[in-house]
């Protein structure tokens, strides 16, 4: 059980992190090499998924990954369509900070016959978009505001109204190529409160980065476009 793993390690106080794969993305003839790196690299989890995929790349990416990976492959889905039963879970994402219908419960719906007919480990997990100093790819398809950073009250509620709500996981994310990450005293005020594990992703670019995250109360990491325009990034966190 993913989650169960997740708890396992916050237990053992083992810091998390995860490299998003976005299926538009990935040139498959490099994969190999691609999953090499990550395997060298202090990754616990690969996520996988964007806020499109509008060639419908994502059953092949997962479908490869688990050909060259024993990591756990976790979906991180922008729509119902990107529900892959041959992954090991999926984060079933609310769009808490918005309140686009499509975000909150439609895709939900959506993706619930594909779900029934599968095994993969479904993780309810409040998502909080947060402002990254730019318009980003998730504020463009969500037809949502992020919350901005000096909020800290409402950024809070949000996450302990999804935590009440019965989500598993909260997930603060600043959006991809974001210009800054969530800040330190965001992460810190929101894991003060909670008793649910805390996610942060989002602009997250440098080794310090990460390990700041990590002080301030982030209990998995997700990194994304920083190895997209930085092959030897991984070489960066193992030194």
């Amino acid at each position: 059980m993913i989650l169960q793993n997740i708890h396992q390690k916050i237990n053992k106080q083992q810091s998390l992190l995860a490299v998003l794969l976005d299926p538009e993305k990935i040139v498959h003839s490099s994969l190999s090499a691609l999953v090499n790196q990550i395997h060298e690299a202090p990754i616990s989890h690969i996520f996988i998924g964007g806020s499109t995929d509008e060639n419908a790349q994502i059953k092949t990416l997962v479908k490869e990954l688990k050909k060259l990976t024993h990591l756990p492959l976790v979906l991180f889905p922008g729509h119902a369509d990107q529900v892959v039963p041959q992954a090991d879970a999926i984060l079933f994402l609310s769009l808490l900070s918005g309140r686009n219908p499509r975000y909150l419960i439609d895709h939900h719906i959506q993706a619930v016959p594909t779900l029934i007919e599968s095994n993969i480990e479904i993780i309810p997990t409040g998502y909080i978009l947060v402002d990254g100093g730019k318009r980003t790819k998730v504020q463009e398809v969500s037809e949502t505001k992020p919350i901005p950073q000096d909020q800290l009250t409402r950024i809070v509620h949000t996450a302990l109204a999804g935590q009440y709500m019965g989500k598993k996981l909260i997930y603060l994310e600043a959006g991809s190529g974001a210009n800054y990450p969530v800040s330190t005293a965001v992460i810190h005020a929101v894991k003060k409160q909670l008793s649910i594990p805390l996610i942060v992703g989002g602009g997250i670019r440098t080794k310090t980065q990460i390990e700041q995250a990590y002080l301030a109360g982030a209990d998995l990491v997700v990194i994304g476009t920083a190895f997209e325009n930085d092959p030897n990034f991984f070489n960066t966190i193992n030194s």
